[in-house]
């Protein structure tokens, strides 16, 4: 089997894996407790919190852990709209957001806020003066994921954090960087962003930790109570050995990020020749968007069903975004791009790692051919 998902969650770095395995054995206590052994739990948070914040450029007081970036998203918009709603009552987003921004703001929708929704263009990039268009003396948070992680679209965040302090400069700008940092870096204080998300089970860390930056100054209102953790921002005991080789990917991938984007571009770039080669499918992805994920349709063909019959032959890829692998409706990213129903029910998206060789692509290439022609023999028979 060839794992070809790697944007849904990367297998952990053997140095994570021996630094989780440490900590467990030496490290379990409460990080709270008052005696040695927990204030050293707790010195070891501190420590992985600094070495975030070097990555990321930015403050260790401003690094907050939670349980991963869904949490994380969910902080920073409900967190923002319910510390802020004096100043009022609108949030802006787009139509190409991870769940876990999509349905927060679908949810404070319900709740009595205003939300505006900006679709992309055709290739799923946003207008930067579209947005800024639609920034009001009362919008709160604009919130903006870095790249879309079913099609790889990359958004000019800088020019969108320009022109939104531009029209409101008390608007909050959140930047959901999940997809985009291990690829193409993100530091925050570059995109303008006050607010910043990201997930390390991504980065080849372990799952079950998020982490969120939060500008100095800026409040968030607390979604889970119970506890002074996290500087009274998120309540529950932390995970220490989780946080701690977190803290380690997320530096051993930014510091290999470079050697990763030479090695795996030339990769996507003949991956997606390749599809574009294929009378059957048609591409969604571009040469401009992050250099991991390549995403295509086989029109009429649900992408459950080519994604399982690639299972068959020995790759492993997903329909879109894990969190909505499950779901069968057509992709509600690619209907935003202008997609008919029948592409946007046929997607598969291929991400890659930096395991990933060019035997392996190649390997990947004949196996889309013969999935075709084993598809499209079972669907004459059928007729």
């Amino acid at each position: 089997m060839l794992y070809w998902d790697y944007a849904a969650a990367a297998p952990p770095y053997e140095e994570v894996l021996q630094t989780m395995e440490q900590i467990m054995k030496l490290h379990y206590a409460n990080p709270s407790s008052l005696h040695r052994a927990g204030t050293e739990a707790g010195r070891l948070i501190g420590r992985a919190r600094e070495v975030c914040a070097g990555v990321l450029s930015v403050r260790p007081d401003e690094i907050y852990f939670t349980s991963g970036a869904t949490e994380s998203n969910n902080l920073a918009i409900k967190g923002a709209a319910l510390q802020y709603a004096g100043r009022g009552r609108h949030i802006i987003t787009t139509e190409l957001e991870h769940p876990s921004v999509y349905e927060s703001c679908q949810q404070l929708q319900k709740m009595g806020w205003e939300v505006t929704f900006i679709p992309p263009d055709h290739t799923g990039v946003m207008d930067p003066a579209r947005i800024g268009a639609a920034v009001r003396r009362d919008t709160v948070l604009v919130s903006v994921m870095h790249v879309n992680n079913e099609i790889g679209t990359v958004q000019p965040l800088q020019e969108i954090g320009r022109i939104i302090r531009k029209k409101n400069p008390r608007t909050l700008f959140h930047v959901d960087g999940v997809q985009g940092f291990g690829t193409l870096g993100g530091i925050p204080r570059e995109f303008g962003a006050d607010l910043y998300s990201l997930s390390p089970h991504k980065l080849r860390g372990p799952r079950g930790v998020g982490i969120l930056y939060v500008r100095k100054g800026v409040s968030l209102f607390p979604l889970l109570t119970g506890g002074s953790h996290e500087n009274g921002l998120r309540a529950g005991t932390e995970n220490v050995a989780a946080i701690v080789a977190s803290a380690k990917a997320l530096r051993m991938s930014s510091e290999g990020r470079k050697e990763f984007v030479d090695r795996i571009l030339p990769l996507r770039n003949r991956l997606l020749r390749f599809l574009e080669g294929i009378p059957e499918f048609t591409v969604n992805s571009s040469e401009n968007g992050a250099p991991h994920i390549v995403h295509f349709s086989y029109p009429g063909m649900k992408g459950e069903v080519m994604a399982r019959k690639l299972e068959e032959l020995g790759m492993l890829v997903s329909t879109r975004s894990a969190c909505s692998s499950k779901l069968s409706e057509p992709s509600r990213i690619l209907l935003a791009m202008g997609k008919d129903a029948a592409t946007a029910s046929g997607g598969i998206r291929i991400s890659f790692g930096d395991t990933h060789t060019p035997e392996d692509v190649a390997a990947l290439e004949q196996t889309l051919i013969q999935a075709v022609r084993a598809l499209k023999t079972a669907e004459g028979g059928m007729k």
